[in-house]
């Protein structure tokens, strides 16, 4: 593994035309932005290399704009975002799934279905489930969402955030994949937007460019990288933290193993 350490993006950033950077983990830890990883944003926009802060949020881009916004991000470097939000938004609108919708998730993803409110419902009045994360009154275990969705598995749910978990500062906090999950082991069925499924991607690539995925999770930001025969930069202090401390070259190799990834490179965190 030690041949596949990087100090820093400059040390490669030559053989890639684009970086498909993931933000949460990577950029910012929900509450404060990552000092180094802010000037890797500012070196790269400096040589006019193309960027995507490409993101897991389960809302439109704009919102995910603004959030940058309040933690401080100069605005020259908040440009090319696109989250599976955005992704999911045209099937949405156009009532792929059905027309009325069970949201489960916090008041703060409402701007991800505001221009067609109107057509949310309970739960029993619904063609179909949107799932943007967990309520904010049941956000500490999973147990309410098996009890709520085991009557409803002839349903079919929308996934906008496959993550499973994030870190906030310190703490943990589960994601919309962590009830998706719940809800296949009841027999449900789920369609995802987001990392690692190839919409999100096709959205963003340009024909012929060289791109490098950056990210902190094995499950989306490497897998998609992988599924999608992109060369990868995982960040090793982020998601997966525990797993990798103190970890030495044999048990990285077994981790990856595990998660049935590879990575081209790693960083601790990312570096110009």
């Amino acid at each position: 593994m030690k041949k596949n350490f990087t100090k820093g993006l400059r040390e490669i950033h030559e053989k890639y035309d684009t970086f498909f950077i993931d933000l949460w983990g990577v950029i910012h830890n929900g509450i404060k932005l990552f000092p180094d990883a802010i000037e890797v944003l500012s070196n790269l926009n400096e040589i006019k290399k193309r960027y995507v802060l490409i993101s897991n949020a389960p809302r439109p881009s704009k919102s995910v704009e603004k959030y940058l916004y309040n933690l401080n991000m100069e605005k020259k470097l908040i440009k090319n975002i696109f989250t599976s939000g955005e992704a999911a938004l045209e099937s949405l609108k156009n009532n792929i799934y059905g027309k009325t919708f069970f949201h489960i998730g916090p008041k703060r993803d409402f701007d991800l279905f505001k221009s067609f409110e109107k057509n949310k419902r309970t739960i029993d009045k619904s063609d179909f489930i949107l799932c943007t994360g967990l309520f904010e009154d049941y956000e500490k275990s999973l147990d309410y969402y098996k009890d709520l969705l085991k009557k409803q598995t002839n349903l079919k749910m929308v996934c906008t955030n496959p993550d499973l978990v994030v870190h906030r500062g310190h703490i943990k906090e589960y994601c919309a994949g962590s009830v998706a999950n719940v809800f296949k082991d009841l027999g449900g069925k789920v369609v995802y937007f987001g990392k690692p499924y190839p919409d999100i991607y096709n959205f963003c690539i340009k024909k012929n460019e060289r791109v490098l995925a950056i990210g902190d999770n094995l499950n989306t930001d490497i897998l998609g990288a992988n599924n999608l025969k992109l060369d990868s930069l995982f960040i090793t202090e982020g998601i997966h933290k525990e797993e990798f401390y103190n970890a030495n070259d044999d048990q990285y190799e077994t981790i990856l193993k595990k998660y049935n990834v590879k990575i081209n490179y790693y960083q601790t965190k990312l570096k110009w």
